[in-house]
């Protein structure tokens, strides 16, 4: 069983801006720091969970790169409350959980389904985890709206958080 956590592995969460006032907003990387990871080398069953509390602000992205003087401390304090009290609701639903159904072999990867449940909701989800280097990375994009979870809006709606995220995962590949 090779086992997966944020001292070995990453879990990051993009998301995107939107809407009239967009300009003003920013595209966000941030990081899930407490998770865990577990793969069945037999079976290639994969069974994950993540603390959504645990999900730290990295900085703004700017045209798809990093720029972490655009947000101070408190921007980010701010953006992390909203976070769990307005979108994840994380008193309520305090974890993420990933089984899979089917992992499947695809050249230098895996095609990987399963159900993740999330804000109270479970819905099927499938991924491609490719080789990169030394690691298995992940892309997987998620519709807010099918987990029953409102995108963050401000400004009525003319400041908002698109409603697709991107989650990516990252573990080392076993020698």
């Amino acid at each position: 069983m090779a086992r997966h956590d944020a001292y070995n592995s990453e879990c990051l969460i993009f998301t995107f801006k939107d809407g009239l006032l967009s300009r003003l907003a920013h595209d966000l990387k941030m990081q899930v720091e407490r998770f865990s990871i577990e793969v069945d080398e037999t079976t290639r069953e994969i069974k994950a969970t993540f603390d959504p509390s645990s999900i730290q602000i990295v900085c703004a992205m700017v045209d798809g790169r990093d720029d972490p003087s655009t947000l101070s401390k408190g921007d980010k304090k701010k953006i992390y409350d909203n976070i769990l009290k307005d979108v994840l609701h994380t008193r309520k639903h305090p974890e993420i959980r990933f089984d899979s159904t089917k992992v499947v072999e695809r050249g230098e990867g895996f095609a990987v389904e399963g159900t993740l449940g999330l804000h109270g909701k479970s819905r099927s989800i499938q991924t491609r985890v490719r080789a990169e280097g030394d690691r298995w990375v992940a892309d997987v994009d998620i519709h807010q709206p099918d987990f029953g979870i409102k995108p963050y809006t401000a400004a009525l709606g003319a400041l908002k958080v698109k409603p697709d995220v991107r989650v990516r995962l990252s573990v080392p590949r076993e020698s």
